[in-house]
């Protein structure tokens, strides 16, 4: 090995766990928060972020994913869970805390199981919490997040989330009153602030146009998080549907629905390469929706 190749390499074993590029991801920051991730359609999806600890979906893990204590899943499909293992026994390897994994109710038992399968055939422990969803439902993480989940429009039952940053906001009536004022009422037990929630995050997993549609707090989230299977001008939209998912037409149609500040669309069908869906999209939507709309290809 000579002079430079040995610096190199010493280099790279400096850099610690974080070195390690086994997973290909994209990131992007907006107004204090990270989305790393990536998604190609029946490859794998997996998304991150970082600053509020919580990932979605686990169809590979990027070795510096590992830190995640908390990971939302969408549903059951291998592209979506299949390094549940991986995650699990590399948090196990590194002395970190159980994992929580929160995932669609039908979905426990069998996950429990192929971890145990896996405990069989890897010979060590696969600690983790697995948490039981269904749609309509609130998992408070702190005092300021919560999470909602969604029922989503998939060939197998799938869950949305968004994460909400809760505030609180002191009351109209109680805007002109000194603050001695509003801190005797609070002690004499009035409720003198209301709560708000910004929708910061939503993640739609896979899903046909009718999950976002009827789930219009997603269409509110600062950073949405979507699907865009198929582009092709000449694939039959009912079809694509009917299998869950959606096509460059439908963000056409919803152009004007749109709110969110940045929304990010991946989870592109593999019959397409990355020029033609650069292409298409650029021909449909020649602004990408105000610059907001981010292609992860």
């Amino acid at each position: 090995m000579n002079h430079r190749a040995k610096e190199q390499f010493e280099d790279t074993v400096a850099d610690g766990i974080g070195s390690v590029d086994n997973a290909p991801t994209l990131s992007l920051h907006h107004e204090g928060l990270t989305i790393d991730g990536y998604s190609r359609a029946a490859v794998q999806s997996y998304w991150r972020i970082a600053e509020l600890k919580i990932g979605f979906d686990l169809g590979a893990q990027p070795w510096d994913f590992m830190s995640l204590p908390r990971t939302f899943i969408s549903h059951s499909h291998l592209d979506h869970i299949a390094a549940i293992p991986a995650y699990v026994a590399r948090r196990r390897m590194m002395k970190m805390e159980r994992p929580v994994l929160y995932l669609p109710d039908y979905a426990v038992a069998t996950v429990d199981q192929m971890l145990k399968v896996i405990t069989r055939l890897d010979r060590g422990r696969m600690p983790c919490e697995l948490i039981p969803l269904r749609e309509n439902q609130e998992i408070d993480l702190t005092r300021e997040l919560t999470v909602t989940t969604h029922a989503m429009k998939h060939s197998i039952p799938a869950l949305g989330f968004i994460v909400w940053e809760k505030r609180r906001k002191l009351k109209q009536e109680f805007a002109n009153w000194s603050g001695e004022q509003i801190r005797d009422a609070r002690l004499s037990g009035a409720e003198v602030t209301s709560e708000t929630r910004i929708p910061l995050v939503a993640y739609t997993g896979d899903t046909a146009p009718a999950g976002l549609d009827r789930n219009p707090d997603m269409f509110r989230a600062k950073i949405l998080i979507t699907e865009m299977t198929f582009l092709a001008p000449d694939h039959r939209k009912d079809l694509i549907h009917k299998d869950g998912h959606m096509h460059l037409d439908d963000f056409v149609d919803r152009k004007d629905t749109f709110q969110n500040e940045q929304i990010i669309c991946g989870h592109f069908s593999v019959r397409y390469n990355k020029a033609q869906i650069l292409r298409w999209v650029d021909k449909a939507l020649p602004d990408r929706l105000q610059g907001r709309l981010k292609l992860w290809v």
